[in-house]
């Protein structure tokens, strides 16, 4: 496991990927379990896996390609992680933050991060999409930070604001886009726990007490270091199963995958319009 990044690890796995591609990227998206057929979209692609690239946490995860994919959407030069790694694979937390702290680095201003969520709030439903208004970074509370260990003064201060994680005006083109295809759109806290269990009832029912709409295994320190670097991020989770407050359901990864396959087509629709009106 490596403990800390350091500045000549992140330098050493930007130059491995600009010598895969000539594209300047200004957005970078993170896509979740099932969730990778957004990646499809994209117009004069340059392909090619992760898992050679320095220092890598390689996603071991059925639904998550492993794929660095660049290219052109909606006139906007974007970048698109196609699966991610995840803490219960077996990497640190500062690990996890590379792939960001390498978007950063080739120039990655605006940060697009998607997930496949648990449902916590029992009105929302599989299929759903919950926008990210703010987010419970419990497992960075216990300790687990993706900024433990010396700070990297070149992206930013030792002690970050996350009073605005999810950036208001894109939180507000995500609301507009939503309205314009006509599709209800959640709006909700998320938290990140270290999995890969899923929640049990009573789990549930005291997320809910403390105010969770959604909950999964990632995504909270992918923002906390885009927001310690300076950018600018908009979440979105796709909603794959019931609130199993009451212990009758069994939850799957399968049911995962298969919700994914109504997401998505919603989630392309909203991508592609946040970036019609950047």
């Amino acid at each position: 496991m490596i403990e800390f990044i350091t500045m000549e690890m992140i330098d050493e796995a930007v130059d491995a990927v600009r010598r895969r591609t000539t594209i300047e990227p200004k957005v970078g998206m993170i896509l979740g379990s099932g969730l990778g057929g957004l990646a499809e979209e994209l117009e004069r692609k340059e392909a090619f896996p992760t898992n050679d690239l320095p220092y890598w946490p390689v996603s071991t995860v059925e639904g998550h390609a492993g794929r660095f994919i660049f290219g052109e959407l909606e006139n906007q030069s974007v970048m698109v992680m196609q699966g991610r790694a995840h803490y219960y694979e077996g990497y640190s937390m500062p690990q996890l933050g590379l792939p960001v702290r390498v978007m950063h680095r080739l120039g990655v201003e605006i940060l697009i991060v998607t997930n496949a969520a648990g449902a916590v709030n029992p009105e929302f439903n599989p299929g759903d999409l919950m926008c990210l208004v703010d987010h419970i970074n419990l497992v960075g509370m216990t300790g687990l930070s993706p900024l433990r260990g010396p700070n990297l003064d070149e992206f930013g201060l030792r002690f970050p604001d996350m009073g605005k994680a999810y950036d208001r005006d894109l939180i507000a083109i995500v609301r507009e886009v939503a309205t314009e295809e006509g599709f209800i759109l959640r709006e909700g806290v998320y938290i990140c726990l270290a999995g890969p269990s899923f929640e049990t009832p009573a789990d549930l029912r005291f997320l809910r007490g403390i105010g969770v709409d959604a909950v999964g295994m990632s995504t909270v320190p992918e923002v906390t270091v885009a927001r310690h670097s300076g950018m600018r991020v908009v979440g979105i989770s796709g909603i794959s199963n019931k609130a199993n407050l009451d212990g009758e359901t069994i939850t799957t990864h399968k049911e995962v995958l298969e919700a994914g396959k109504i997401i998505v087509p919603k989630l392309i629709k909203i991508i592609k319009g946040v970036l019609k009106h950047l």
